[in-house]
This record gives structure tokens, sequence and C-alpha cells, in this order.
């Protein structure tokens, strides 16, 4: 279990290792205020924000073994945000699918559908991933209903896990897919996949 950058590709979306040549599109999609609500850093501010904030992905990736993918919508053929293989722990071959967010646009579509179903197929199928984790801030009801409906399980929570940019104590929520749970969930979003045919 040894992941590697990758271009990944489904019906809807492309992902692609995260490179400064996509700084324009992700400025453009990324300066809504509410996409980057319960995320670490806020909103861009400037393409030149954008293009510092790809430097310190890339740089993490180097760093850290993490991979930080851009997402394309084929459709429009532009970057509409970004996901990313985190805290990937090859020893005990698991790693955490985080640090996403998309245009507002593209939200409620078939975007994040589809991004989880080409990660999660990566990881299990490629690269015999035996967890995959997922995490959601305590108030972010949208995310934390997205990933249950996906099927992963939820496993817990960890209070007062970080403190959050808004200096609010963050309690994580985390979730799972495991191995045995893949063939369930890898059913499910074809099918929902399925749906936006």
């Amino acid at each position: 279990m040894n992941p590697r950058p990758v271009t990944l590709q489904g019906q809807h979306v492309r992902l692609e290792p995260i490179a400064p040549q996509h700084a324009e599109d992700l400025f453009r999609v990324g300066t809504d205020k509410l996409i980057w609500r319960y995320l670490s850093r806020p909103a861009f501010s400037s393409l030149e924000d954008t293009q510092e904030w790809i430097r310190e992905c890339i740089a993490r990736n180097e760093r850290e073994g993490r991979i930080q993918f851009t997402v394309f919508h084929l459709g429009d053929d532009v970057a509409i945000g970004s996901t990313g293989y985190h805290d990937i722990d090859r020893t005990n071959r698991s790693l955490e699918i985080g640090m996403t967010w998309y245009g507002t646009n593209y939200q409620r579509t078939a975007v994040n559908t589809e991004c989880k179903f080409l990660l999660l197929s990566h990881a299990f199928d490629d690269l015999g991933v035996l967890r995959v984790c997922l995490k959601a801030d305590h108030r972010n009801v949208r995310s934390r209903r997205a990933i249950e409906r996906i099927g992963a399980i939820r496993e817990g929570m960890l209070r007062n896990h970080r403190i959050a940019r808004d200096g609010v104590n963050r309690h994580s929520v985390y979730y799972s897919v495991i191995d045995s749970d893949w063939p369930i969930v890898r059913d499910r979003l074809q099918a929902m996949l399925a749906g936006y045919q």
C-alpha cells in the first residue's frame, strides 16, 4: 500500500495531482466564504493567495506523503475544487480522505459522489487499503450527512479536537469505510451515480 500521485477519471470529474497551473480556476471558484466555513483556512482572497495555498499543498505532499488533488468538472472543463488522501499510514494500510471543497455551483451534484467513488475505488481496489477515514466538524451537518449517505460508519467524536478558525472548540466526528464494507459502499455509490445519468 503505497499511494502515489495519479489521475483518476470518471464520467463527471477528473482528479489530477494539484499543480500551479490550476490556480486561476481554483481562485475563481474558491472565493465564497461559505465553502471554507469549517475548513482550516479562509476563502481565497486573491490569485496570489490561491497560488500560495497550492504551493503549501505541494510542500505538504512532499513532506508528509499526502496526495492533494484538483477536481476538474469534465462538462465545463475547469477546475472546481480539491480533495485529497491525507494521514497515509502505509504500515497499517489506512488513509484519510479530506481537505475536500467544491465551488458552490457544483455542490449537491454528481461531483462529490463521483469523487468519493474514484478515491475509494483507487484506495481499496488498486492500493489494497484496509481502512479509509473521513471526518467532519460536528457543526457541519451537510458534510456529515454526505458522508453518512455513502454508507460510511460513524465511529465516534473527538471532543475539543482542535480550536477552529472562528475560535470554537471543534469536535471532530469520525467515520470510516473498511475493506469489508467496501462492496456495499461501492454498490451504493454506483446506484447514486446512476441517478445522475
